[in-house]
Parts: structure tokens; C-alpha cells; sequence
């Protein structure tokens, strides 16, 4: 039989689990370059995009008669998503962090 105060402090737990996964997911922050660093995405845990650096090298390489804008946004784009990717692995890890190694299915 089922005890209805186990299920409450059950639920109360992983509403506290989930504060702290929140928590962490806003502290954590990743950083990812593109170009050789003429790019730069930092963001958060939660996936925020938290700031974007463009070299001045990379803009000066726009100053000509035909300017490579495309090239800056695929740089730019690639820098995000590789932001994103490492944002997904932080994720995971503290996931498994706080479930103290137990496994879930589609977290691995």
C-alpha cells in the first residue's frame, strides 16, 4: 500500500530538485568561438544566448568593395550552435548530477 505522506515528501523533493536544477542551469555558462575565435556565443544553461563577440578582424574583412556579410553570419551561426551544444552537455551533466548517477532513459 501506498502511503500518501511518502507521496507529498516525494513531490516536495523533486519540486526542490528542480529549483536547483534551475538554479544551476542559470549559473552555468559556456563559450564557443568560430572562425579561429573571430566569432564568440557565451551562453547560459537554460540556452540563453548571453553575449556575442565579433573580432575586429572579422569586421574589417567587410570594409571591401564586396564584403562577405554571409560568411559573418555563418560564423555567426556556427558559434551559437556550437554554444548550444555545449550548453546541452552541461545540462546533461548536471542532470546526472543530481540524480547521483541514476539512469534515465534518453539522458545518457
Amino acid at each position: 500500500m501506498i502511503n500518501p505522506l511518502k507521496i507529498t515528501e516525494m513531490l516536495s523533493k523533486a519540486g526542490e530538485m528542480q529549483e536547483e536544477m534551475q538554479r544551476k542551469l542559470g549559473e552555468t555558462v559556456v563559450e564557443a568561438a568560430s572562425g579561429g575565435g573571430a566569432v564568440t556565443a557565451t551562453m547560459n544553461g537554460k540556452k540563453e544566448l548571453l553575449k556575442i563577440h565579433i573580432d575586429s578582424s572579422a569586421v574589417l574583412s567587410l570594409s571591401g568593395s564586396q564584403p562577405d556579410v554571409e560568411m559573418l553570419e555563418d560564423l555567426i551561426v556556427a558559434a551559437v550552435n556550437e554554444a548550444g551544444r555545449k550548453a546541452d552537455e552541461a545540462i546533461k551533466s548536471n542532470v546526472q548530477g543530481l540524480l547521483g548517477g541514476l539512469q534515465i532513459p534518453g539522458m545518457s
